[in-house]
């Protein structure tokens, strides 16, 4: 929409408030992830493929298949250019993709169904990754063939606490995510427990226990100052964390204390999954057995809205990194539900003199307003317009500043993913064949299923396949 037509007053609202819209492709989605810029949306479904959406039209840009069928897809993580994008799912992989031409730079197996895994701030050359019932990794993407390396379980006790020696028994890490600088590494356990690890020496630095229960997931702002954690026991926790970029920062200096802690008193609900906002000033989180989604003001741990939409429950739930714009999965559906601000348009806008009218008046037209002008003036404009060039190459640098992607002088990549023709949106996966490397488009009979190639993928490494694309 364009801006100058929405109520400015609307436009400074920052809280959604009714549902949308629904998006809609093959298989049942269950995580969801915005890309950095808010261009794309990511979406894994059971089934064990990618939708990728284009936030513009609300249309599918391209799917993703690298993944054993019928494996669910545990979560997505974009780097910051938003041209690669790092699955993980059940099937014991994770899959780093290059959303250029959809092809598979890395597919490895961890050995274990995973729970999370998460890009490194800085690039693609590392990920960290929880998994099931075993020790968190780090995987280093920088050689050919991807290197694991096991991070401890175990959190850092005192030495006068029994047992601080021995290794906890039945104490699993369930998620692990960076620190925006990447130099360390936050994980929650089946425990309770926090562990902040330093990403270099791959050794716990801190730890503190919140509760006695497993931590589900945890989360961090924007800004990485504020650390969002929800846990089995019904609670919701946000904690301020210091600048782990520091390099004068010390292990013993670090104090992770909750600031708020948000819950459900009366009904006493359970949280499927938290988000802050995307300026951290409010918490979010999708409720269990429940098609209410919560936000919690901050600064006085208050409720301030809770949204209603479809009639189902709802699991993950994720904040435009931007805008107002709340996107959640629905749990039986599979559907993807939008929660957004409903801005009529002012057409006032669009000249000093238009205004607007609540009902039909009687117009009185001026004695030249539909004169016929002649036909040497009106083809001398059409020459005059011809002549003109329309320069479409050139890039606004004032504009992508005001967007983020570039900072002063220094230029960040800029990344606009190709949109894959024909990958509209689809009820069933039989519709959709391969066309190559992680591409696919919808069947046509004009052709037999047998003239399209896909891709074979080798573990580890890059994917050598024959990739045919339209338009090439």
């Amino acid at each position: 929409m364009n801006l100058p037509l929405s109520d400015p007053t609307l436009l400074a609202q920052d809280i959604p408030e009714i549902l949308t819209a629904r998006l809609r492709s093959s298989g049942q989605a269950v995580c969801i992830r915005f890309s950095h810029r808010g261009d794309l949306l990511a979406s894994g479904t059971t089934k064990g493929t990618i939708a990728i959406f284009d936030l513009e039209t609300n249309g599918v840009a391209r799917k993703l298949k690298g993944h054993t069928a019928g494996r669910a897809i545990q979560s997505l993580s974009w780097d910051k250019s938003g041209r690669y994008l790092l699955s993980s799912s059940i099937d014991w992989k994770i899959v780093l993709w290059d959303l250029q031409d959809g092809s598979r730079l890395h597919t490895v197996n961890l050995g274990a169904p995973v729970y999370i895994a998460q890009l490194h701030p800085s690039g693609i050359s590392q990920c960290v990754a929880a998994l099931y019932e075993y020790r968190p990794v780090l995987v280093d993407f920088s050689t050919k063939q991807a290197k694991q390396h096991p991070l401890p379980n175990s959190p850092k006790r005192a030495a006068h606490e029994d047992g601080s020696d021995k290794p906890d028994a039945k104490l699993f890490t369930t998620v692990a995510v960076f620190t925006p600088s990447g130099s360390h590494i936050i994980t929650g356990t089946t425990k309770g427990w926090l562990n902040v690890i330093h990403t270099a020496t791959r050794e716990v630095v801190y730890s503190t226990r919140l509760c006695a229960k497993p931590i589900l997931l945890i989360r961090l702002s924007s800004s990485g100052r504020d650390l969002l954690v929800n846990a089995s026991d019904t609670i919701i926790r946000t904690i301020k964390l210091p600048d782990f970029s520091d390099p004068n920062l010390q292990p013993d200096s670090i104090n992770l204390e909750v600031e708020h802690k948000f819950q459900d008193v009366v009904n006493r609900l359970s949280w499927n999954h938290v988000s802050f906002s995307s300026t951290a000033d409010y918490v979010m989180a999708s409720t269990l057995m429940n098609h209410d989604i919560y936000i919690w003001e901050r600064g006085h741990g208050s409720l301030v809205k809770i949204l209603e939409g479809p009639k189902e429950e709802l699991g993950a739930v994720e904040w435009h990194p931007t805008r107002p714009f709340v996107a959640a999965c629905g749990v039986e559906s599979g559907k993807i539900h939008i929660w957004g601000i409903n801005t009529p348009q002012r057409w006032s806008a669009l000249a000093p003199d238009f205004a607007e009218v609540e009902e039909n008046e009687e117009y009185i037209e001026r004695e030249d307003e539909f004169d016929i002008q002649p036909d040497e003036e009106l083809r001398q404009r059409m020459l005059d317009q011809e002549d003109e060039e329309v320069d479409v190459l050139s890039v606004d640098v004032g504009q992508l500043e005001r967007e983020g992607v570039m900072k002063g002088s220094a230029a960040a990549e800029v990344f606009r993913m190709p949109v894959l023709v024909g990958a509209d949106e689809s009820d069933s996966e039989d519709e959709m064949v391969a066309i190559g490397t992680g591409q696919f488009r919808r069947k046509s009979t004009a052709r037999e299923d047998s003239e399209f190639l896909e891709g074979e993928d080798g573990e580890g490494g890059a994917v050598a396949g024959t990739k045919r694309r339209r338009g090439e």
